[in-house]
């Protein structure tokens, strides 16, 4: 359950970034794209896609809290630090060899591939895109942390 609440906190931060005007990166758009190059269908379906992401996520918190055998708030919160510096620093940089409509840095976009590359920590969607997701990935950590219960 708390694995939802998280998803749902985390999704809501991200499109409330994008709504405020700190980032343009919009998660479920750039995951829904990824399976159809319909615009309006691309957003359901990556907010679902974005959904089972979360939950999945949240099975490796739930891990992590197994292992030390508590979970807190504050290393909660440590996880998602690092989740959030792994999705700037890795993931977003690779998405353009993963995703069928996104152009890359090196050739550019083409009638294919027009969805501009994130870049490095997700600087092509703005300065403050980084803020946003570790922001959004911390506060998904802290909630896992605080309310899971280890049994």
């Amino acid at each position: 359950m708390w694995g939802f609440v998280a998803t749902v906190v985390l999704t809501t931060l991200l499109a409330g970034s994008q709504g405020m005007g700190m980032t343009r990166m919009n998660v479920p758009y750039l995951l829904g794209t990824m399976v159809t190059p319909n615009r309006n269908q691309a957003k359901l379906i990556g907010v679902f896609l974005h959904f089972i992401n979360g939950w999945l996520f949240s099975f490796i918190y739930v891990a992590a809290f197994q292992l030390i055998g508590r979970s807190t708030w504050w290393f909660g919160g440590l996880i998602g630090l690092v989740h959030g510096s792994f999705v700037l620093a890795v993931a977003l940089p690779a998405l353009p060899a993963l995703h069928p409509r996104m152009a890359n840095e090196q050739y550019g976009p083409t009638v294919a591939r027009q969805l501009e590359p994130p870049g490095f920590l997700g600087l092509h969607y703005g300065i403050r895109t980084p803020i946003s997701v570790l922001g959004a990935h911390t506060i998904f950590g802290v909630i896992l942390g605080a309310f899971y219960v280890v049994k």
